[in-house]
């Protein structure tokens, strides 16, 4: 089954003022993961297996590339052998890029805030407006967004339009 995101990933200015916002504000921390995400050659879309002590999935999405909220189509697994399947994977697909983070992750009922700090590449916020947990409407998902872009303070110039892969291939 498909789920659609509207989401947002930006310069993280303040990510102090950002966590405390979420946590006074209803915010449900689910904990701080550490995340490898492995992405693989595949002839459309994105399809990349994250490894974390809390998120263990295989993704396949298709988004575009633009800043600010954009809608993000895409289908998720839940893996129980993350070592079995990437093996399986990079021999059938090879490797494109793999991306290591560390990420605090909340929720405001079906909203998702990650703080993430990426090294090479810096520090982010990210908000996804998703209809997997709500039936929303992808208007009412890009409203979400738009409203936390603005309590949040994130500010256009510091909206990202590129994923962690796409920045860390082009930095090669």
């Amino acid at each position: 089954m498909a789920f659609l995101n509207i989401e947002i990933k930006a310069r993280a200015v303040n990510s102090e003022y950002v966590r405390n916002y979420l946590l006074s504000n209803g915010g449900q921390f689910k904990g701080t993961d550490e995340q490898t995400d492995t992405y693989f050659n595949v002839p459309n879309g994105r399809l990349k297996l994250r490894e974390g002590n809390i998120e263990n999935n295989l993704i396949f999405y298709e988004r575009n590339n633009q800043a600010g909220p954009k809608s993000s189509h895409f289908q998720l697994v839940k893996v129980e052998d993350a070592a079995g399947l990437k093996d399986a994977l990079s021999n059938a697909n090879g490797i494109k890029v793999v991306v290591k983070k560390r990420r605090e992750i909340y929720f405001i009922n079906n909203v998702k805030f990650h703080i993430d700090e990426v090294p090479g590449l810096g520090d982010f916020i990210e908000i996804e407006a998703g209809n997997i947990l709500a039936d929303l409407s992808e208007k009412e998902l890009k409203y979400q967004c738009d409203f936390y872009i603005s309590v949040l303070g994130i500010k256009e110039e510091d909206l990202i339009n590129l994923s962690y892969s796409d920045m860390l291939l082009a930095t090669n």
